[in-house]
């Protein structure tokens, strides 16, 4: 699977769970300007892992601040 495909997947995610405008989800997109708090993230990660079928540590989950910090996180472990 590309970065193109992992992104795609991802941004669904976000705009699906945070309910945002799919134009302002990028790979430099922060969550916090998205306005996600702590519980958002959760569902963004509990996506991301049944999407991916794959398993985030919670150091690891902290550490995405970002679109791209997401991705990386996923492609890591593909």
């Amino acid at each position: 699977m590309s970065r193109d495909d992992v992104f795609n997947k991802v941004k669904d995610i976000v705009v699906d769970t945070l309910e945002v405008d799919p134009d302002q989800v990028t790979e430099q997109t922060k969550f916090s300007d998205l306005n996600a708090d702590s519980l958002d993230m959760l569902q963004v990660v509990m996506g991301i892992e049944d999407e991916f079928g794959l398993t985030i540590d919670s150091d690891a989950a902290q550490a995405i601040t970002t679109v791209g910090a997401a991705v990386d996180a996923i492609m890591a472990q593909l």
